[in-house]
């Protein structure tokens, strides 16, 4: 993947909620979107993309994607750790609910990640996300559209 190229899609695919939504608007832009899962969630139904598997390791679909995301890719991801890293270079990064992640927001995010791990630690455990809505789903749909439309602006 060279510098200069057109902007492509990265997915942390294994606990992705929206690949489907993904492929199909990605193609609808015309823009090639990479799935990145471990070899442990081998997919073998027909998602249009180009799948990418890694080590199982805990790491390891997270520095795939580092190692290739350039400025004005798009990363979907629920990573807060991978986040932070990828919106300092300029690359779009999306959470599968919908959530557009910002430089300005990281520190606070990463905090609050290691308050929860602390406590975790402790033995204190919190209920967790909510269940995963149609309503996400369309929050998803509609950020990742106008995402895509931002860098069609971009890209013209």
């Amino acid at each position: 993947m060279q510098n200069n190229r057109q902007p492509i899609i990265l997915v942390d695919a294994d606990a992705c909620p929206v690949k489907e939504e993904i492929s199909n608007i990605g193609h609808t832009y015309q823009l090639d979107v990479y799935f990145v899962a471990s070899y442990s969630h081998v997919v073998k139904n027909e998602i249009k993309g180009t799948w990418v598997y890694v080590d199982d390791e805990k790491e390891s679909a997270d520095l795939y994607i580092l190692n290739h995301a350039r400025k004005n890719d798009v990363v979907v991801t629920q990573d807060h750790g991978l986040a932070s890293m990828l919106v300092s270079r300029n690359v779009y990064v999306l959470s599968p609910r919908g959530k557009q992640y910002e430089e300005s927001e990281m520190d606070m995010m990463l905090h609050m990640r290691f308050l929860s791990a602390k406590e975790r630690r402790k033995g204190n455990y919190s209920k967790g996300p909510k269940a995963f809505s149609q309503q996400n789903r369309e929050n998803f749909v509609h950020s990742f559209k106008k995402t895509l439309s931002n860098i069609a602006g971009i890209r013209e």
